[in-house]
């Protein structure tokens, strides 16, 4: 009788693939599988022009009905943003994030079918999902404590802290003896609302952002440059825009704004919250981080149509802060119809603006542009701030990943147009010995 061998050892391993946010700032979606288990790591929208719109739509590269569970890193709709549409096409599984996510998302993901709506019906399409559809998603939906566990078949994951905003947290999960960390988007390292992203112990595998993988933010000049801004444009008796994605950046800019106000830095002028979306967002701010938004003097909350075009009427100087970030709809548009050609008002951008967007457009240099089925010149002055950015810097990011280079394996760089992914590959490499590259959408990787 033949002997068997006194050990057999099985080596398992784990695909990754890249199906969004490769090369690329929005759709972040990543798919984690092993022989038995399938992850999902985000399912967002892709934003910024109408190409993107269309990539949304097409169906997934994969059968969402096969994904055990789904995991979130937080709520922005470039991560979370077609959920429901995989619930709608299959999808059985678990969703998990941190309690406030599944809040916030609950209330973008809502928000967002009224645009969908708008957009199919321009386009002569059918709406990529409803209400309904959220509702179904968010019945399948398990918020989570920081530094909780959850199994999945042969995956162990757990939540860490990403200080990007309220909710975020990067995504570790344990397979063998490898530990992936997707880590979503990374905080600012000086932010009045968020920690530090935290440490995560001996992580082989980083799937980490790099928006701004080839520059840094002026933290340090931040509050300067935003109270010299203000400071202009009342002196020219203007107007001060502000885009703003309603979550993290606005709840900051209302902190800031009002602390300057306090502390006399800048005149006590009327401040306007001016969209629905960021006002109910703040009320979950409040919530969880116990600061009390909504009783911050000479602030004042839009929530009505009504309220809305009463700004109208105020003789500036005035500040009006308005979604979206990147000018690709909601309230901020009018404002800046109204605004864009007035010599004495100033569009003030604080967020990223993805290629194609109107905001990236007005940052480039554009002279007029469409809004309204108007042709709008821009004679305003365009400021820019990056240090409000909730994403980490160049130099935010390197030290990240130094402080884990002990133990990782690869990094593989997300989350950033090419050349902002490609830079931070080479200084990795240069600087840190680090194995790093940035996948393409479809990249499959054995680890």
């Amino acid at each position: 009788m033949e002997e068997s061998p006194p050990f057999c050892y099985i080596l398992k391993m784990a695909k990754l693939s890249f199906f969004g946010a490769a090369q690329e700032v929005t759709g972040s979606c990543f798919l984690l599988a092993s022989d038995s288990t399938k992850i999902l790591i985000d399912c967002g929208m892709f934003q910024g022009s109408r190409f993107n719109e269309k990539k949304t739509r097409e169906p997934f590269p994969f059968d969402p009905a096969s994904i055990d569970a789904l995991f979130l890193t937080h709520a922005h709709i470039d991560h979370s943003g077609r959920i429901p549409k995989l619930v709608k096409e299959g999808f059985r599984g678990k969703i998990y994030s941190s309690h406030a996510t599944r809040e916030l998302a609950e209330l973008m993901l809502k928000d967002s079918t009224g645009v969908l709506e708008k957009e199919a019906k321009r386009e002569s399409e059918e709406i990529l999902y409803t209400e309904a559809d959220v509702d179904k998603a968010v019945s399948m939906w398990e918020g989570r404590d920081i530094h909780s566990e959850v199994s999945v078949g042969d995956f162990v994951v757990r939540f860490y802290d990403a200080g990007h905003i309220l909710g975020s947290i990067m995504i570790a999960v344990d397979f063998g003896k490898e530990r992936i960390v997707f880590t979503g988007d990374l905080g600012n390292a000086d932010t009045i609302l968020q920690k530090t992203a935290e440490m995560i112990k001996a992580p082989t595998y980083f799937v980490m952002e790099s928006t701004y993988g080839d520059r840094n933010h002026e933290n340090e000049q931040r509050s300067l440059m935003l109270e010299r801004v203000i400071e202009q444009t009342v002196k020219r008796g203007g107007t001060l825009m502000i885009p703003a994605f309603a979550l993290e950046r606005t709840q900051e800019l209302l902190s800031v704004i009002s602390k300057m106000m306090d502390e006399l830095q800048i005149p006590k002028i009327p401040v306007y919250l001016d969209s629905p979306l960021s006002i109910k967002a703040t009320a979950i701010y409040e919530k969880y981080l116990k600061i009390p938004f909504f009783k911050f003097p000479n602030i004042n909350f839009s929530l009505t149509t009504e309220e809305s075009k009463k700004i109208n009427d105020v003789t500036p100087p005035k500040i009006i802060i308005a979604g979206s970030g990147m000018s690709t709809g909601g309230r901020i548009l009018h404002h800046e119809r109204r605004y864009l050609p007035d010599k004495n008002s100033t569009l003030l951008l604080v967020s990223y603006q993805a290629p194609g967007s109107l905001g990236r457009r007005i940052q480039d240099g554009a002279g007029s542009v469409g809004l309204f089925g108007e042709d709008v010149p821009v004679r305003c002055h365009i400021e820019m701030i990056s240090g409000y950015s909730a994403h980490a810097d160049q130099e935010t990011l390197f030290e990240f990943a130094r402080a884990h280079s002990d133990t990782l394996k690869k990094v593989f760089l997300t989350h950033g147009e090419p050349k902002a992914s490609l830079t931070l590959v080479q200084r990795l490499r240069d600087y840190l010995g680090v194995n790093a590259s940035a996948p393409k959408y479809g990249d499959l990787i054995e680890l």
